[in-house]
């Protein structure tokens, strides 16, 4: 499901990598009978059905499917730091009153270091190569809702990060005589620059006016970096009861606060590090979608991150490769802001990416024996990598014309790579409308004997689905909007 989510100020909250920008996915539709020709998809086989009205989920049900384990994780986080900020603030922690730097810079650092793409390549490497197939069910669907709502960390973790520093701040101004101009302004400084930072990533502002949210996110946060060193060292080097300064550098090495930026540091440019300008060849099968083509194979589950420019406006999407040893992978940009109109309109020689990509919740697929991939729209992106890699994954895609919309690339890969036996491909400009999808979802899950399903939809279908399956007792997974 955090981080480049929407590619234009214009984009809905549910236009993204992860995400299908098709219409809404309503659970009750109609089948249509379908002909001979498109035997593939009709697996499992589907009755004609008048429509009904959508069935309302219980109150319970809705509450599970909000109280996600990103919102856990957020709680118990931001929940833990604000009784600790209490408690200083009442002066029964002196530790945080003494070390309250140690307190902010420790949440910066988690909450960064939960974004980072090789802390997160690391943690899935390590879950899958120990935990696949073997452990319980229970414990395998835990450890990717852990991975997938890392995001919840981060946040709580911010949002504590930044009341810290308001906390320190104001303790600083509370002993305004005994500190220096220069540590209470750089206080401030530091301060103003992380605030806003943290509000310019929440969601209205994230989802309905992405560049603003990606300059303020970045730039300010840069410039926040950069305080927080000039804050740090000022702070350090002061000795507010000589009121003097002591410039060895000895001493200053000697704080938490000067290890902790250092590791906030790294964290924030080693991802950089990784930053290249690379060849690409954009396919335009129709003005609806772009299908970009790098070189080299990927392993299933991943994202990348894209842009025209080296530090601006970057924008992910999910790879789809053949695997490692494949001569390409794709990306499928589906035309929505301005930057996606951009490829089609004037599709570019070469792109600026991340060589090292991030992992999706579709990575954790190795740890199930079986297991369903269900996506509409340009979610395939996301998706189909993991059904062209595993023979033990069944893929279900709702679009509307599909192989004219997405062109001979993409339906040559699943038609080359995927059975008719494990795969369903629903075309509803062909069939009328969109399908019953819970009772097509149902069929499938005991059919194919799954363990788990993946959703990758837009957000009304990735609610209606996640809800039809919280109600079922059927595992599942949906892509993840931020809070």
């Amino acid at each position: 499901m955090s981080t480049e989510k929407i590619e234009s100020p214009a984009s809905p909250a549910y236009s993204d990598a992860e995400k299908g920008i098709l219409d809404a996915l309503p659970i009750q539709a109609s089948y249509y009978p379908v002909d001979k020709k498109d035997a593939v998809a009709t697996k499992p086989a589907v009755k004609p059905t008048p429509p009904k009205s959508k069935k309302r989920v219980s109150n319970w049900i809705l509450w599970k499917v909000w109280f996600n384990t990103y919102r856990k994780f957020f709680t118990f986080v931001f929940t833990l730091n604000m009784v600790g900020i209490g408690l200083a603030s009442s002066g029964h922690f002196p530790y945080a009153v003494n070390n309250s730097g140690a307190m902010v810079l420790g949440n910066l650092n988690f909450a960064i270091l939960m974004r980072n793409e090789v802390f997160g390549r690391i943690l899935y490497l390590i879950v899958n190569t120990c935990f696949a197939k073997w452990t319980p069910l229970w414990w395998r669907l835990g450890c990717t809702s852990v991975l997938q709502h890392l995001g919840g960390i981060h946040s709580g973790c911010a949002l504590s990060g930044v009341l810290w520093l308001l906390f320190k701040v104001v303790n600083n101004f509370r002993h305004l005589d005994v500190n220096h101009d220069a540590v209470l302004i750089m206080g401030v400084v530091t301060n103003v620059a992380v605030m806003v930072s943290a509000l310019s990533a929440f969601p209205w502002v994230r989802n309905t006016h992405h560049n603003v949210f990606e300059r303020q996110h970045r730039f300010v946060g840069w410039i926040g970096l950069i305080s927080t060193w000039i804050f740090v060292i000022l702070g350090d080097t002061y000795n507010p009861i000589t009121r003097s300064w002591n410039m060895n550098g000895v001493k200053l090495i000697e704080h938490q606060d000067f290890w902790f930026t250092c590791g906030m540091t790294f964290f924030i440019a080693l991802p950089w590090i990784c930053v290249r300008e690379v060849e690409v060849d954009i396919e335009l099968p129709s003005p609806k979608v772009a299908i970009i083509r790098f070189k080299r194979g990927m392993q299933q589950g991943l994202l990348g991150r894209i842009s025209r420019s080296s530090i601006m406006e970057y924008h992910a999407f999910g790879i789809i490769s053949e695997g490692t040893h494949a001569k390409y992978h794709y990306m499928i940009a589906g035309v929505q802001g301005d930057f996606t109109k951009s490829l089609v309109n004037n599709p570019p020689k070469t792109l600026w990416t991340r060589e090292l990509k991030f992992a999706g919740v579709s990575n954790t697929s190795t740890l199930y024996t079986r297991g369903i991939r269900i996506c509409t729209g340009t979610g395939i992106g996301a998706a189909l990598s993991t059904c062209l890699q595993s023979p033990y994954w069944y893929l279900i895609w709702i679009g509307s014309d599909q192989e004219k919309t997405f062109g001979p690339t993409i339906s040559g890969l699943i038609h080359r790579h995927m059975g008719p036996e494990r795969v369903t491909l629903w075309d509803s400009k062909k069939r009328g409308g969109r399908p019953d999808t819970m009772k097509l979802l149902r069929e499938v899950y005991y059919s194919w004997n799954a363990e788990v399903v993946f959703i990758t939809s837009n957000y009304i279908g990735n609610s209606e689905i996640m809800e039809g399956c919280k109600s079922e007792g059927i595992p599942a997974f949906g892509t993840l909007w931020d809070f």
